[in-house]
């Protein structure tokens, strides 16, 4: 059996080696990751004073483009280099540092994103610095996108990873214990990093639905950019995407619908002496 890569750190901003893999193929990650919904790009900048965006983790630069045809000002921070240029060739400015570690040189920003990466961030740390380059009623803006397979193919998905990875740290298509305090969510961590840091007024969690049509060849392209796969060797690689392959044309007659829900934590940048209070969420939003 190939020598899979060591288990990651019970947190994930603790799995440096992982967090720092996704620019082994940058071309790949930003043609197969899906983008974000234009409402919540929308929604984040008619709450946020300006449009001064930095966005951490920026990667190739996939939500730093949305926000720059809204017609942004985007700073991106990232601590691979590789993704860093690509982004850099597709018109976006970036720094390459870890976000804990980032020197803003008295910037300020209006909106600080993270798509998609801020559970590589240690989650106060990283919501503390955000505290200090966000100007006064900016906002800080943590989303990602979560995608639901059809059922019967989330088993045969679980079934492959068994048998081709067993010895995997984590099977991505079984589900953990929910009594479990290790299945604290993304959001939940993020959330509680931003009341550790202070300087926020109360979170909220805004959620948009919406579906993404995937075949065979689709899914198998997307596949490799997960931090679970990045550093598989390729042997390992290629017999897992077989396997997969073979279950979607089993499973599914070859495509298949993914529901996506985009998770954002926001929440507004207060001064000191200012009082979180209790909000009332409306619609696909609430206080948390």
């Amino acid at each position: 059996m190939p020598t899979l890569p060591a288990p990651r750190p019970a947190e994930p901003h603790q799995a440096r080696q992982m967090a720092e893999s996704f620019g082994i193929d940058a071309e790949r990650y930003d043609r197969t990751r899906p983008g974000y919904p234009l409402e919540l790009i929308e929604r984040i900048l008619a709450v946020s004073p300006g449009r001064d965006v930095l966005d951490v983790g920026c990667g190739t630069g996939i939500a730093a483009r949305q926000f720059q045809a809204a017609g942004c000002r985007v700073l991106g921070v990232d601590v691979d280099a590789r993704m860093a240029e690509f982004a850099r060739q597709r018109g976006l400015e970036v720094d390459v540092a870890k976000f804990e570690d980032w020197d803003p040189a008295g910037r300020g920003f209006d909106v600080v994103i993270a798509a998609q990466t801020w559970h590589w961030i240690d989650p106060a740390v990283g919501a503390a610095k955000a505290a200090e380059v966000l100007r006064p009623g900016g906002r800080i803006a943590l989303f990602r996108n979560d995608p639901r397979l059809p059922p019967r193919l989330v088993e045969a998905f679980g079934d492959v990873y068994d048998r081709v990875l067993p010895d995997l740290p984590l099977n991505p298509h079984r589900q953990s214990d929910p009594a479990s305090p290790a299945t604290e969510t993304l959001s939940e961590k993020a959330i509680r990093g931003l009341r550790q840091a202070g300087g926020f007024g109360a979170p909220q969690l805004w959620r948009f639905e919406w579906e993404r049509r995937y075949t065979r060849e689709r899914w198998l392209d997307e596949l490799p950019t997960s931090g679970l796969l990045t550093r598989l060797p390729q042997t390992a690689l290629a017999e897992l995407l077989a396997a997969i392959g073979a279950a979607v044309d089993t499973t599914v007659n070859g495509s298949f619908t993914a529901h996506y829900t985009t998770l954002a934590v926001v929440a507004e940048r207060v001064a000191p002496s200012s009082s979180p209070g209790v909000l009332t969420g409306r619609d696909n939003q609430h206080v948390v």
